[in-house]
């Protein structure tokens, strides 16, 4: 699936949203992408999943590492389809933590996985936790990338599309100077 079919597909099964939205990273934008509505159908799903386990074919890892939630099910798929484990990190008292007696053995390689990318926050917080507990993060990849290559990651970031979507912090958000109520659709604070 490339670029151009996979927004398209997200347009018509109600993931790609226009409106004012505060996100995750706590910036504001006009735009969201609720992957949710993507990974819902797991044939779908395990098709995203391969297409961006394509990337590791040739990166020896060990296990895929994803932050929960909206990371779970496509880093799932990646694993499934690399053949590897997956284990997740959630927040607790909104700090990224590794629970649910998930490990990683010392030097052990791992692949991060995320829905959307932004600001990369989650990202790098994953893979504080994951060499926090002994793990070497080799790889990162999410569906959509929407940091616009402003973002400093510390490794390449493969993504199945690439969007240009302006975000604003809030005290510089043109929606909230018009007006406009914002949504916090995301599953991070709800």
């Amino acid at each position: 699936m490339n670029e151009s079919s996979l927004l398209t597909l997200m347009e018509e099964l109600g993931a790609l949203h226009r409106g004012h939205f505060l996100l995750s990273s706590g910036r504001h934008s006009h735009t969201y992408f609720q992957c949710a509505r993507l990974l819902m159908y797991p044939e779908l799903a395990r098709e995203l999943g391969a297409a961006l386990a394509v990337n590791f074919a040739d990166t020896p890892h060990d296990a895929v590492v994803s932050p929960a939630l909206g990371g779970i099910l496509v880093g799932h798929e990646v694993a499934r389809a690399t053949g590897r484990r997956f284990i997740f990190t959630e927040r607790k008292d909104s700090a990224m933590e590794m629970r649910r007696g998930f490990s990683l053995e010392t030097r052990e390689k791992v692949v991060i996985v995320e829905d959307v990318v932004t600001r990369g926050t989650s990202l790098l917080e994953v893979a504080r936790v994951v060499e926090e507990h002994g793990g070497v993060v080799v790889g990162l990849a999410c569906i959509i990338d929407r940091t616009g290559g402003d973002v400093d990651l510390p490794l390449p970031l493969h993504a199945l599309a690439r969007v240009a979507v302006e975000t604003w912090e809030p005290a510089d958000c043109p929606l909230c100077r018009a007006g406009q109520p914002v949504i916090k659709p995301g599953s991070r604070g709800n």
